[in-house]
């Protein structure tokens, strides 16, 4: 069998990956994440996570990219980084629904691509400052679309989680994901 490769270096996916029980390796794809000018959200959450698995594409080895984007009203919405963004992302969330395009492409020895899409919808409660505060001091989701792990202390945030696979909110669908990895002849339980 091949080998497998994780074209990430996220702490999220190759947890959630590691659950299937197959031996992976994880690396860091060289790929740009600028979104193009009108990009809709899952055409770009689609086109990153191609990109990332066929920029580590081998001969010997199959590839899972995986990108997710996080969209309020169409808008993409990107990793916070500082708490003044993560701050003003929650707020704007607040009492509304956003939608989480979580794509996942599996890239094969041959030049095969094996693709699937996931979405989630959060509904927000009705957020004061003061939580968003509390929050963000307790759990500074900084490096997550969306400002929230929803895995930690997020849940809180919400009134409900509309979604077909609860692994995908967190970065990696991993019903989507297993279904990929048996096309392509892995053995997933």
């Amino acid at each position: 069998m091949s080998r497998l490769v994780l074209a990430s270096t996220s702490v999220y996916r190759r947890e959630l990956l590691a659950r299937l029980g197959l031996p992976f390796e994880q690396a860091r794809p060289p790929v740009d994440e600028t979104p193009a000018p009108g990009e809709a959200p899952a055409a770009l959450a689609a086109r990153l996570a191609r990109a990332k698995a066929v920029a580590l594409a081998s001969a010997d080895a199959w590839v899972i990219g995986s990108d997710q984007v996080a969209a309020l009203d169409g808008v993409p919405l990107g990793k916070p980084g500082e708490l003044a963004v993560a701050q003003a992302q929650l707020s704007a969330m607040s009492g509304r629904r956003v939608q989480f395009n979580t794509a996942v492409c599996l890239a094969g020895p041959e030049g095969q691509l094996l693709e699937a899409m996931d979405l989630t919808e959060v509904h927000f409660r009705s957020l004061q400052e003061a939580e968003i505060t509390r929050y963000l001091q307790a759990e500074p989701a900084l490096d997550c679309a969306g400002s929230f792990k929803c895995e930690g202390l997020g849940v809180g945030l919400f009134e409900a989680i509309d979604n077909r696979d609860p692994t995908a909110l967190v970065g990696l669908p991993l019903i989507a994901t297993a279904r990929l990895l048996r096309q392509a002849g892995f053995q997933v339980p």
